[in-house]
């Protein structure tokens, strides 16, 4: 993953970009803390620390939230 280009992206390809980077299984702060180091938007880590507190066995089940949440728009 570029980190470089990571806030300059679409919000759904910084999603896919954070998402794909994270080690599953993984909580909610593991995903922002992963999100932060690759430099994402403000906006994407809100959307990450808004997750609730759990861990999440893979890239669908954040993704199903976040959808969920934030509209199809989103993701």
């Amino acid at each position: 993953m570029t980190t470089s280009a990571i806030p300059e992206e679409p919000i759904d390809l910084q999603i896919a970009d954070v998402l794909h980077a994270v080690r599953y299984p993984a909580n909610k702060d593991e995903i922002v803390e992963v999100a932060r180091a690759a430099g994402a938007s403000n906006e994407l880590i809100s959307i990450f620390d808004g997750l609730p507190e759990q861990d999440y066995a893979n890239v669908d089940s954040v993704t199903r939230l976040i959808g969920s949440n934030y509209g199809p728009g989103v993701f």
